[in-house]
C-alpha cells in the first residue's frame, strides 16, 4: 500500500475535531466556584502569607543585625578616639618632660658660666 494524501475534506474534519477536543477540554475544567478550586486557592493564599511572614522575619533580623553592627562600629570608633586621645596626652606629657629636662640643662649651663 502506498501513502494516501488526505484531501481537503479530511483535513477540514481533522481541524474541526481538534477544535472540538480543545473546547471539550476547556469545558471539563472546574469552575471558579468549585470546592476543589477554592481549596487550592486557599492553599496558595496560605503559602503566600507564610512567605510574606518569613520575609518580614528575615527583614527584621537583617535590621537587627545592622543595628548591632552599627552599635559595634560606634563602640569601636569611641575606643579608637579614646586611644588616640590617650596617645596624644602621653605624647604631650613626654614632650613637656623632655622640655623640662632641656630647660634644666640649659639653666645649669648658664648657671655655670655666671659663677666664674
Amino acid at each position: 500500500m502506498s501513502f494516501k494524501e488526505p484531501d481537503f475534506a479530511d483535513r477540514q474534519k481533522a481541524a474541526m475535531q481538534a477544535r472540538q477536543n480543545i473546547l471539550n477540554k476547556f469545558r471539563a475544567q472546574p469552575k471558579p466556584d468549585d470546592p476543589e478550586v477554592k481549596r487550592r486557592q486557599a492553599e496558595r493564599e496560605a503559602i503566600a502569607a507564610a512567605r510574606a511572614k518569613a520575609k518580614e522575619a528575615r527583614e527584621a533580623a537583617k535590621a537587627e543585625e545592622k543595628a548591632r553592627e552599627a552599635a559595634a562600629a560606634a563602640e569601636a570608633a569611641a575606643l579608637l578616639a579614646r586611644q588616640q586621645e590617650e596617645e596624644a596626652a602621653r605624647l604631650a606629657a613626654l614632650e613637656a618632660e623632655q622640655k623640662a629636662k632641656r630647660d634644666a640643662r640649659y639653666a645649669a649651663r648658664k648657671g655655670k658660666g655666671k659663677k666664674k
